[in-house]
Order: structure tokens, then sequence, then C-alpha cells
């Protein structure tokens, strides 16, 4: 007999603030740190979930390099403080990163594979510029025009 899906539900959302790319009152504030006051204000809001029953946080990020490189989410969650248990993925889907950690942290709560998951996208376009630090595309996208879009994605041809 087929496992009924579940329905997931958002319990509490923050959005850190925002400024002007490269000059901005954030412009020398780390994704890492804005993630991790991100997700304390979010625990704040659901002030009787145990941090113990968090399984995993997804983390999107359109270019995981530099200041928010290596596993963002884990370094994420370690530096605010929860369970070591708790663990960390950083997705990349470009624009959709911080959506698609969303949908995949919905679809495991929903078939049963998790009960608590944290789920948000985090990015500075002033400390890692659009492209990253050192674009290296593989020469073969552009030898047909149709794959041109891999290596253009919406914040350079916007």
């Amino acid at each position: 007999m087929a496992k009924q899906v579940q329905d997931a539900y958002i319990v509490a959302a923050t959005r850190t603030p925002i400024g002007k790319s490269g000059r901005g009152y954030f412009r020398n504030t780390r994704p890492d740190d804005l993630l991790v006051a991100a997700v304390l204000s979010a625990l704040r809001q659901v002030p009787s979930l145990d941090p113990k029953a968090i399984e995993d946080a997804i983390v999107g990020c359109s270019f995981p390099e530099g200041e928010q490189g290596m596993n963002m989410a884990r370094a994420a969650m370690v530096l605010a403080g929860l369970p070591h248990s708790v663990g960390g993925v950083t997705v990349n889907r470009f624009c959709a990163s911080g959506l698609t950690a969303v949908q995949m942290a919905a679809d495991r709560i929903r078939v049963g594979e998790a009960d608590v998951m944290i789920a948000a996208g985090a990015e500075s376009m002033s400390m890692v510029p659009m492209g990253g630090n050192k674009p290296s595309f593989n020469p073969a996208v552009f030898e047909k025009d149709e794959n041109v879009g891999i290596a253009y994605g919406m914040g350079l041809t916007a």
C-alpha cells in the first residue's frame, strides 16, 4: 500500500535586510553571518521548537565561493549554535537556488523523511561578483548557440 504524502508548512520566515550592491550598509557583512542572523531570527519565532528536532538545513547559493563558499549551510548551522546533529547542504541552481532549497526541504517533509527542516537562500552581490571570482566555462559550451544560456544566467543578461 502506498504511503500518503503529508502536508508541509512554513512555521517561521524571515528576510535579512537588503541594501544597494557594492555601496550599501551590508557590503562588508559576510553572507554566512547574515544567514546565521536569519536562522536565529526564524528560531525566535518558534520558541517551543527544540533545536534537536531540526534534521537538516538546505541553503541555496548561486555562487558558492569566497565568503559564501564551501558548505555555507553547514557552517552557518554550527555558527548559529545548533546541535551538531543538524546537517547542512548548499545547493546551486543560480537564480532559483533559494526556491529550490525550500522545495527540497518541503519534499523531504512531505514524503516523511524529515519533520523539521531549515530552508534558505543566501548570497552576497557585493563580496562575490556575478559569475564568481574566477569564471572558467568549458569552451565546448560556446560551440552551439543553444547552449550559451548555460554560461550567461539571468543576472548577466538583465
